[in-house]
């Protein structure tokens, strides 16, 4: 799904109703029918429900709620923030349509009517007073009424987005905003909506009508949803063997880190990939072995600390022939010997590489290397170049040498920058993971919890990006896109629980509750790829 601008937004409605025929009465129609259906299947058992509307195409929207809850014998008090004159085009139509008087507020004193206080104590309410187009910062009588609103203990649901916030901020709001427990907008994110922090609960982006060829957008920027997901877990043929699937090689563990690389090698194998080897410190690896009996294990030399040395290159090149996918980092440590190791067969290399942890700090202040890698490769198969890099943004501090506040800052634009000055596949994990290639487009994930910064989670993800693209080798980027979105709805099915079932909640969590939810993840995904709205979060409100 694109992210677009508010300005593109407008472009998009204007481009529906005149290149395309869908009166702009119907996509309010449909905008408010949205949030109306939102709001009482939701909210099921609320019988009162307070509107507060602006006099623009939001508060049209609003008008639209306010009928299509009255027809469902809700009990609406609605307000509005306007003379009713100052109402143009549709969202005056709609006024019109009211079957019930609206409270009117045109200054403080109106604002702080009995009539008017009536609408804020409502039960549940419905913010419609400014959408996506509207540029902070807001004043006067608007202003007033989003303080009300924020001084309530009523769950509100924004219409289009909480009034007051910008839509194109990537970050930090300033200014009057309303608080929203849910947001419910329309044909497509805007910056705020994924990046904003606007809601604690969920944001439903609901189909109104505009066509697919109407919305384009410049931002070159993506949200994964299970629709473009999907596609890479399609059932099986009934002929299929465990050679179609791929042979994943993970190489990593040392002393006290064992547990590191056996979660990486049973998360490929839990994603898909036919086979499983994981090459390690001879040191650990029996306890490697002993994790799962699934996973195929080898033997590495080692330094006097129990990490890889640099002498085992010579067998490696050896396990590496045929295998698809190179699963290199987890729990491998910082001995420099093992950097070198590490370095030598990333250079060498002739089947992809997803590479992390340790693996990454080993190329600090020599990321050229990547870029000589690529180069260094035949072309006879696109995979053969294919190089994925996962840090978080400590890792990423140590590859680019940005402080993790600047790229906190600037997560995108570092991202992209990265990926196309060093041909790699770069995932910047962290709240709103990542995803951008060497061409810059980049992709959002919004999957995910805060119960999952928790030790081992990394080494999930790195096995379950290998497992997926050893699979799909010939669709690197899109498995690896869709590795980290079923990462993060597995992390969020662990901590949250699913049907009657109860999760370990964010605190609880460890890593390897998301291998144990993993089947599951991969099952909602498959059963919502068809659905439309789309629904970012998780609904927590009762």
């Amino acid at each position: 799904m694109k992210i677009v601008t508010a300005s593109e937004m407008r472009e998009i409605d204007r481009a529906t109703s005149e290149r395309f025929g869908v009166p702009s009465l119907t996509l309010m129609e449909n905008a408010g029918s949205a949030v109306a259906e939102f709001a009482t299947r939701t909210y099921v058992m609320n019988g009162t429900f307070g509107v507060v509307c602006g006099k623009g195409n939001n508060g049209g929207d609003g008008f639209v709620v306010a009928r299509k809850l009255h027809e469902s014998r809700k009990n609406v008090r609605l307000l509005l923030l306007a003379d009713p004159s100052e109402l143009r085009g549709d969202a005056a139509v709609n006024y019109q349509k009211l079957p019930f008087k609206a409270v009117i507020a045109k200054d403080a004193d109106d604002l702080n009517s009995e009539a008017a206080r009536a609408v804020f104590d409502s039960p549940v309410l419905i913010d419609a007073i400014l959408g996506t187009g509207f540029r902070p910062p807001v004043s006067g009588l608007y202003a007033q009424a989003i303080e009300k609103i924020n001084a309530t203990s009523a769950p509100v649901i924004a219409v289009d987005i909480p009034s007051g916030a910008d839509a194109d901020v990537v970050g930090n709001q300033t200014g009057a905003v309303a608080r929203a427990e849910a947001i419910v907008t329309f044909t497509a994110a805007r910056p705020a909506h994924v990046f904003g922090d606007l809601t604690s609960g969920p944001i439903v982006i609901t189909p109104i009508g505009s066509p697919e060829e109407a919305i384009q957008s410049s931002l070159h920027l993506n949200l994964t949803t299970a629709h473009d997901v999907a596609p890479l877990l399609a059932p099986r043929p009934r002929n299929s063997n465990k050679g179609m699937y791929g042979h994943v090689l993970v190489v990593g563990g040392s002393v006290g880190k064992a547990g590191a690389a056996a979660m990486a090698g049973f998360s490929a194998l839990r994603a898909g990939a036919g086979l499983v080897t994981v090459a390690t410190a001879k040191s650990v690896l029996s306890t490697v072995a002993g994790f799962h009996p699934e996973l195929m294990t080898e033997s590495l030399e080692e330094t006097s600390d129990g990490t890889i040395a640099e002498s085992a290159v010579s067998k490696f090149r050896n396990l590496a022939e045929k295998k698809t996918v190179l699963a290199i980092g987890p729990g491998i440590s910082r001995n420099p010997e093992t950097s070198d190791f590490v370095r030598t067969i990333v250079g060498e290399a002739s089947a992809a590489v997803v590479l992390d942890a340790d693996g990454l700090n080993a190329f600090e202040g020599r990321a050229k290397d990547f870029v000589r890698r690529g180069q260094h490769k035949s072309a006879n198969k696109a995979e053969q170049n294919t190089l994925i890099l996962t840090p978080h943004p400590g890792e990423m501090s140590r590859l680019t040498g940005l402080s993790i506040a600047a790229i906190q800052r600037d997560r995108i634009n570092v991202a992209r920058t990265f990926a196309k000055e060093h041909g790699v596949i770069l995932v910047l994990k962290g709240d709103r993971t990542i995803v951008a290639d060497p061409s810059g487009e980049a992709w959002v994930n919004p999957t995910g919890n805060p119960g999952m910064a928790t030790g081992g989670t990394g080494d999930i993800l790195t096995g379950m990006v290998a497992g997926l693209l050893a699979q799909h080798p010939d669709r690197a980027f899109e498995a690896v896109v869709a590795a980290v979105y079923l990462h993060g709805l597995a992390g969020d099915i662990a901590s949250y629980g699913h049907n009657s079932q109860m999760g370990a909640g964010e605190q609880c969590l460890v890593a390897t509750d998301l291998i144990r939810a993993m089947p599951e993840a991969y099952r909602q995904t498959q059963e919502k790829a068809g659905e439309k709205p789309v629904v970012l979060g998780i609904l927590r409100i009762a």
